[in-house]
């Protein structure tokens, strides 16, 4: 079990609900911004997609495209952005927390 690619999916939904809550996206380049910061496979990101869809989080529309076809573009809806607020909250808390028993940790050393 690689712990890196734990930690990845257990933060991939909030990163990608803080990035679709600064502007509406499609997919590809939300691959492209989350990859910025932290190495995702573009395949791990679709179906998060569709379950934010599904759950309410989010809704998408088309919207024409000089570079090819329409493309889907993801909107966070308000249940999406009370969503995305409790688990930053939460996220800040964790790593709070996390951050608090390493430096016990190196006190005890």
């Amino acid at each position: 079990m690689n712990v890196n690619i734990q930690f990845k999916k257990g933060v991939l939904e909030l990163c990608v609900l803080v990035l679709i809550h600064r502007q509406d996206r499609y997919g590809y380049e939300l691959a492209q911004a989350v990859s910025r910061h932290i190495e995702v496979a573009e395949g791990a990101l679709y179906p998060l997609l569709r379950r934010l869809v599904n759950e309410g989080y989010c809704t998408t529309y088309l919207q024409e495209s000089s570079e090819g076809p329409p493309r889907k573009y993801y909107k966070l809806s308000d249940a999406g952005r009370d969503y995305m607020r409790t688990l930053s909250s939460e996220w800040n808390e964790f790593v709070r927390n996390v951050s608090n028993l390493l430096e016990e940790g190196n006190l005890n050393e």
